[in-house]
């Protein structure tokens, strides 16, 4: 039977979650005094660092355009490399990401894959109850006594002998955690998650050969790498690791951090595991940072490939800045998935990812994302064929040089009816899922997290702000969207049937999506508002 909201309060934070069966083995007195240290150092610096945010957007709002910092022209020129990697990372060439729910981290260990991201971010609605479950399944994986059965099927799930390697991803610096208070305000989403996963398996990770490994999302800049490098020293510190054990691969997922990757490799130099290019959160950046600009507006989300110029030197720079720092440089998610009962739609799925694939591969990543074990296969047959080493890491692509401006080109494309039909349907069908605790669905033949969706939304708004045209010369405006969306919604009843519409929240969801397109202030990111409901509906 759990606690009341209003649980104990320990170690100078106060726990305002439900205390189920189970929780109390996560949430102990040690591991809370741990946490509470992590916030008493660490929060006042983070929340210094999302109002820098703030100011930098202002001067954007105002037409400056970011480029590479003077101040550290000396690190980027100076050799230096990272520390050497752990034996079990060095060869990458096949991630599987997703949420951190039980069958889903069986599944993707056994997935094939070298390595799994389990995602606290993007893949999962930050629910109290997702969130510690999640950490209960994350203790138990790692001691390999994970198990489940499915009520339903009565499948049973276990692990494999061999399984990939455990990466986590905690949420960026800017999510909150409002269920644990430290002097009566939210503690940082991000240092619960790592806190609660480093505490009770960094040990574990180790005596078992491996570590504890991480991916750092949304950073927008070295300082924010840094606050990272300080919370790992820290950590084994206060936990006897030993130092550099915790190793972070940094997403590089928004246009701000493109500009600096060699600063951040260099904060993190002796923790670094490498970068990551987050496309889908690229691009939502490029679009969020430069939203008020009319010469900055975009095609049609699906017209945005990594085959454009920007992106594709985005891609590349990421690989020649790692490689000559000694640092794996590894590629974006597909979102395609398996397409079941169309043959014929599955081909063009599994052609789409491996001609992805081996854009990336040539480029000279040492290993890419899937979103389904159904495409590990695809994806690890081509870089099989292109990388028959652990790594690409000694092909330095020297041949490579990327300006600012190549990174700032704007692609050109079409933007049509159909384009904001699809941002419409999308933001509807995902907001809704993730209102329902759910925070990746499979939507179109795609997977689609909270950084797909926020490419649909995002878009939008600039859109209408900017009083954007269509390609057949209607100006994209409120009004347009309102009729959009009222049809997208009929369009979602027919789809999922009147009694599945009835039980979901797809009214609630257009309402959310579409205030967010309305209002004439941006929400940084629409699991702001969207958290804030479910923590009110009690979740």
């Amino acid at each position: 039977m759990a606690t009341s909201m209003s649980g104990p309060i320990m170690s100078g934070l106060e726990i305002r979650g439900p205390i189920e069966p189970g929780f109390e083995e996560i949430l102990t007195p040690e591991a809370m005094a741990f946490l509470a240290e992590l916030e008493g150092r660490f929060g006042p610096e983070r929340l210094r660092l999302l109002d820098v945010r703030t100011k930098r957007q202002a001067l954007l709002d105002r037409g400056h355009r970011p480029d590479f910092l003077p101040e550290t022209r000396a690190i980027r020129e100076a050799d230096w490399t990272v520390s050497p990697l752990p034996v079990d990372l060095l060869d990458r060439r096949v991630e599987i990401t997703g949420p951190v729910d039980r069958k889903m981290v069986i599944n993707a260990l056994n997935s094939g894959a070298k390595i799994f991201m389990a995602d606290y971010e993007d893949a999962t609605c930050p629910t109290w109850t997702n969130l510690v479950e999640g950490q209960i399944n994350i203790r138990d994986a790692v001691r390999r006594t994970i198990a489940h059965e499915d009520p339903a099927s009565g499948k049973k799930y276990r692990l494999n002998d061999k399984i990939a390697v455990l990466k986590i991803r905690p949420r960026g610096w800017h999510l909150h955690e409002n269920h644990v208070l430290m002097d009566g305000e939210p503690m940082s989403g991000a240092l619960f998650d790592f806190g609660l996963h480093v505490f009770h398996n960094a040990q574990e990770l180790l005596a078992r050969g491996s570590g504890p490994y991480f991916y750092l999302p949304k950073l927008e800049s070295h300082f924010e790498a840094r606050l990272w490098r300080e919370v790992f020293l820290v950590a084994e510190e206060y936990l006897h690791l030993p130092h550099g054990s915790i190793k972070a691969t940094v997403l590089i997922e928004t246009i701000l951090a493109a500009f600096e990757m060699d600063e951040i490799l260099y904060e993190l130099r002796e923790h670094s595991a490498g970068l990551n290019c987050g496309r889908w959160d690229y691009i939502f950046s490029f679009i969020k940072k430069f939203r008020k600009d009319p010469a900055a507006v975009m095609p049609d989300r699906a017209e945005v490939t990594m085959a454009t110029p920007f992106l594709s030197a985005y891609s590349q720079l990421a690989v020649r800045t790692c490689h000559r720092r000694g640092a794996p440089a590894i590629g974006g998610m597909a979102a395609f998935i398996p397409v079941k009962g169309d043959p014929e739609a599955n081909e063009v799925a599994f052609s789409r990812v491996r001609a992805d694939k081996e854009r990336e591969a040539s480029n000279g990543h040492d290993g890419t994302w899937v979103a389904h074990p159904g495409l590990v296969p695809v994806a690890r047959e081509v870089f099989d064929a292109y990388m028959p080493t652990p790594n690409q890491i000694a092909r330095k692509r020297s041949d490579v040089t990327v300006t600012a401006a190549d990174l700032l080109a704007v692609p050109a494309g079409p933007k049509t009816e159909a384009g904001l039909r699809n941002n419409v349907a999308v933001g509807i069908g995902y907001i809704e899922a993730w209102l329902r605790g759910q925070g990746c669905v499979p939507l179109f033949n795609l997977m689609e997290d909270a950084a797909t969706a926020e490419i649909s939304r995002t878009q939008l708004w600039q859109w209408v702000h900017t009083a954007t045209a269509l390609d057949d010369g209607r100006v994209v405006t409120l009004d347009l969207v309102d009729r959009v969306i009222a049809e997208e919604l009929a369009a979602w009843k027919s789809r999922v049937g009147a009694a599945a519409y009835a039980k979901g929240r797809y009214a609630d969801a257009a309402a959310l999506f579409r205030d967010l397109v309305a209002s004439e202030d941006f929400t940084d990111f629409l699991t702001l508002p969207a958290y804030e409901r479910v923590v009110a509906e009690g979740a």
